[in-house]
């Protein structure tokens, strides 16, 4: 197949946009983390001599990537894609056991690391390279095909061990394709982000995309709404962020106008890996005029729709389905929803090219993921909007709620709870109840620890914006809610709090 990053490629005819002449792209900044840098042209030398290292530890089914933020981690997924060779990224925070599971299941003959980066015990049995950024070196010829494996990145591990999902090549080149029509993502944009490389958003969209488009990506190393206006300053055109950093933007803008006049000049804001609330949006769309857009996507599908960048951008939409994505909900019994009215809730099935190929090792899981005739069954409840817009409303899981025979998305809810003053974080759950089925719990980190609103309070507040049925019958506080490294609220830890 042609190269998944046509600015590296050795041939004139692939390595430059069009119309762009070859050496300009390579004398163009491709990487920046904190100080250090690394054009196409460098980069090309140091991902082909990772390629080549990789070639001559005898093109080796997988290599495992230390994943720290630095420029060595990018330098060797890109390099590992350039040897056709699949990279299993690793989270440094990843606990022993998690590691130890990750490593005996994917079996990589190689790991990557930065120089001086300290590996855990785990890694001992495992060679290891160092990443020269400064290197130069040619990957062997492109001799891959579409379904080869490019990536595989583990689950979460919420209902069990970490599932390896295998990520192909086609999956990375239709996402970022799409994305780039969705989006209008060109050689052009710079990108400025903070988010973690062991996950697929900052990893794939973060890093990759930028490299695909022949774009720039400015990595902050650490998220700060600093670090963010300084990058717009200097400028980025593009943001990605979870909703965690979202709201430390907007809880920043009311004292720091550069930061909302910086945020202002950005081209597109983006929010993903979860939903960010309404009141975020509006604090952020009030203080800059822009509005944040949000996708949606998983480890298994990658990117499933957006908000395009010439569209509206309401909160609590993730948009259409991207270009080549076919999405439907489904009712418990797979029966398809055919309406578009906002308030039909069912599950998000996929379908295209931006599939996962399997979970490594795990036929039965790979098989239970998909039905017959070839939809993945994401777990995720959602609605469509008249237009066709996805809103998604919680994890089928976690977030779908039965009450008194109603189907219940506890998104909605958590939204309108953070409409009140006196809630600075919520969670919604369900629990058993002998009468309703389930009745809705609502977990709150008040904005004032010493006057906290009342349960009945917020029971009303609920009732007012939704519907009688969707108040909270249970109103438990926290001091702060559990979360994961992408800032989602992990809420099976929530019985535990």
């Amino acid at each position: 197949m042609s190269s998944l990053f046509p600015a590296l490629a050795d041939g004139p005819a692939e390595r430059s946009e069009p119309g762009v002449p070859p050496d300009e792209v390579r004398r163009r900044v491709a990487l920046r983390f904190g100080p250090r840098s690394l054009t196409y042209g460098e980069l090309a030398g140091a991902a082909g001599a990772v390629a080549a290292s990789i070639g001559r530890a005898g093109r080796a089914g997988r290599v495992a990537v230390w994943a720290t933020p630095e420029l060595e981690t990018a330098v060797a997924v890109t390099g590992a894609l350039l040897a056709g060779v699949a990279a299993v990224p690793l989270n440094p925070k990843s606990g022993e056991k998690e590691l130890a599971h990750i490593l005996s299941d994917s079996a990589p003959t190689l790991v990557l690391a930065a120089p001086g980066a300290h590996l855990p015990s785990a890694l001992g049995d495992v060679p290891r390279a160092d990443v020269d950024a400064s290197a130069t070196g040619t990957p062997p010829a492109d001799e891959t095909a579409d379904g080869d494996p490019a990536l595989v990145v583990y689950t979460s591990g919420t209902t069990g061990p970490p599932k390896g999902a295998v990520l192909p090549r086609r999956a990375l080149a239709a996402t970022l394709d799409a994305l780039a029509e969705a989006w209008q993502w060109t050689g052009d944009d710079v990108l400025v982000h903070g988010l973690p490389l062991f996950h697929v958003h900052g990893l794939v969209l973060g890093v990759l995309g930028p490299l695909r488009r022949g774009g720039s990506v400015r990595h902050l190393g650490r998220f700060s709404p600093e670090g963010v206006a300084r990058e717009l300053r200097a400028g980025a055109t593009m943001v990605f962020g979870v909703p965690t950093m979202y709201h430390r933007i907007a809880e920043a803008l009311p004292g720091d106008p550069e930061l909302a006049g910086a945020l202002a000049g950005a081209r597109l804001l983006v929010s993903g890996s979860a939903a960010l609330p309404a009141h975020d949006h509006e604090r952020i769309a009030a203080a800059t005029g822009r509005r944040v857009i949000e996708r949606y996507g998983m480890t298994e599908t990658l990117m499933n729709t957006a908000v395009r960048a010439d569209g509206q951008a309401p909160a609590g939409t993730v948009g259409p389905p991207l270009p080549g994505v076919e999405l439907r909900l489904v009712e418990e019994d797979g029966t398809e929803i055919g309406a578009y009215d906002g308030e039909s809730v069912g599950e998000v099935q996929v379908r295209g090219p931006n599939l996962f190929s399997e979970y490594l090792n795990r036929p039965d899981a790979t098989a239970a993921a998909f039905t017959p005739d070839g939809w993945f069954r994401t777990g995720d409840m959602a609605v469509r909007e008249p237009d066709g817009s996805v809103c998604i409303v919680g994890r089928k899981a976690t977030d779908l709620i039965k009450s008194g025979g109603y189907k219940i998305g506890a998104g909605e809810i958590e939204n309108a709870l953070l409409e009140h003053p006196g809630v600075r974080e919520a969670a919604v759950t369900g629990e058993p109840d002998a009468d309703l089925g389930e009745r809705i719990v609502a977990w709150i980190v008040p904005a004032d620890p010493g006057s906290p609103p009342g349960a009945e309070e917020l029971a009303d507040h609920v009732a007012r914006r939704l519907a009688p049925h969707k108040r909270p019958r249970v109103v438990r506080y926290l001091e702060a809610l559990p979360r994961n490294d992408m800032g989602k609220i992990m809420k099976r830890a929530l019985a535990d709090a």
